[in-house]
C-alpha cells in the first residue's frame, strides 16, 4: 500500500501530521506493507531565500491578525505539537524558500532515505531555527541522514529534480489539493489536515479491505 503525502517543510501542521501518521501506522496491522512517498507542496512558491521580517509580523500581515491573535494561534500549535513529542520554536523560525529542500527530499527518496530527510528538515526548521534554503545547511542535514555531502553540494548547484517538484505541485493543483498535509492512501482515499491518528488508522484499514 502506498501513501502519498503532499506537504511543505515550512508547514507546522505537516510535521504534526507526519507524527500522527506514524502513530496510526504503529497500530496498523499491515504496516510492513506500507510505503510512504513524500510529495512536494510549497505554501509560498514566490518566497525569497530568506525573509528579514520576524515570523509574527509575517503571519499578522498575511492573515490580517493582531500580534496577540498570532501569539495565541502559535501557542495552540506549539501545545499540539508538544502532545506529539515535537519541540516547536515558532517565534524563532527563519522563513524562506523551500524549493531546494523539496528537491533534496526527492533525491533522498531515490536511495530510500526520503522519510529520514523529511524528518531532519522538519526538525531543523521548527526546532533548530535552521534556514532550509541555505545550501550548506542542506548539505549538512543531508550528510546526517546518510547522503554524500559532495554529491549533495553538486546536486544543489544544478536544477536536477526541479521537474519532480513541479510535477508534484501540478498534481496537487489538478486534484484540487489546496491545503497540506494531504494524505492519499492507495490512490483512492484522500484526507487533508493534521488528522488525529484514529482517523488515519481508519483510512488505512478501509484501504486494506479494498
Amino acid at each position: 500500500m502506498d501513501i502519498h503525502i503532499w506537504s511543505d517543510v515550512a508547514c507546522p501542521w505537516c510535521y504534526i501530521g507526519k507524527r500522527s501518521l506514524e502513530h496510526a501506522l504503529a497500530e496498523f496491522e499491515g504496516r510492513d506493507e506500507v510505503r510512504v512517498i513524500w510529495r512536494s507542496f510549497e505554501l509560498d512558491p514566490a518566497a525569497p531565500p530568506e525573509r528579514s521580517m520576524p515570523m509574527r509580523q509575517i503571519l499578522a500581515k498575511k492573515y490580517q491578525m493582531s500580534d496577540q491573535q498570532v501569539d495565541a494561534t502559535q501557542a495552540r500549535i506549539t501545545a499540539l505539537a508538544a502532545s506529539y513529542g515535537l519541540d516547536y520554536h515558532l517565534d524563532e523560525v527563519r522563513s524562506g524558500n523551500t524549493f531546494d529542500a523539496h528537491r533534496l527530499i526527492h533525491l533522498a527518496q531515490t536511495v530510500g532515505l526520503g522519510d529520514q530527510m523529511k524528518e531532519r528538515l522538519l526538525h531543523a526548521y521548527f526546532t533548530e531555527s535552521a534556514l532550509v534554503s541555505n545550501h550548506e545547511t542542506l548539505v549538512g542535514l543531508a550528510s546526517e541522514v546518510g547522503l554524500d555531502p559532495d554529491e549533495v553540494r553538486r546536486f544543489l548547484a544544478t536544477d536536477e529534480l526541479a521537474d519532480a517538484v513541479r510535477h508534484d505541485e501540478a498534481l496537487a493543483a489538478s486534484n484540487g489539493f489546496s491545503g497540506v498535509p494531504t494524505f492519499v492512501v492507495d490512490g483512492r482515499y484522500a484526507v487533508s489536515g493534521a488528522q488525529d491518528p484514529a482517523v488515519l488508522l481508519e483510512l488505512l484499514r478501509k484501504a486494506a479491505l479494498g
